[in-house]
């Protein structure tokens, strides 16, 4: 499995309706390209950061090609400014499951 990394910083005046289009939107979307198996996304403050679990490298490199700048120009278009971005790619070496059940 591969991990794309999207973090976002965000102004403060925009933090809610930037989460607010991230969770009604932008995810929802991505995962529609059918590459990736599962996401999440984080808030500390006015920072985001979204994880995506591509089902392989191959996966990732397909959505790069002909999914995301499409979906990146939705988001340009939702937020012309006052988000900033980086992006970044890791390979997942191991998964370590909880045997506890959470009590």
């Amino acid at each position: 499995m591969v991990t794309y990394e999207i973090t976002a910083t965000v102004e403060p005046q925009l933090a809610e309706e930037y989460e607010k289009y991230m969770v009604d939107r932008h995810i929802a979307d991505l995962l529609a390209t059918g590459h990736f198996a599962s996401a999440t996304i984080s808030r500390s403050g006015d920072r985001f950061r979204i994880r995506y679990e591509a089902f392989s490298r191959e996966s990732l490199d397909q959505y790069l090609e002909k999914g995301a700048s499409r979906l990146r120009k939705d988001a340009e278009e939702h937020f012309p400014g006052g988000v900033e971005l980086s992006r970044e790619i890791w390979d997942v070496i191991a998964a370590f499951p909880s045997n506890n059940n959470g009590s």
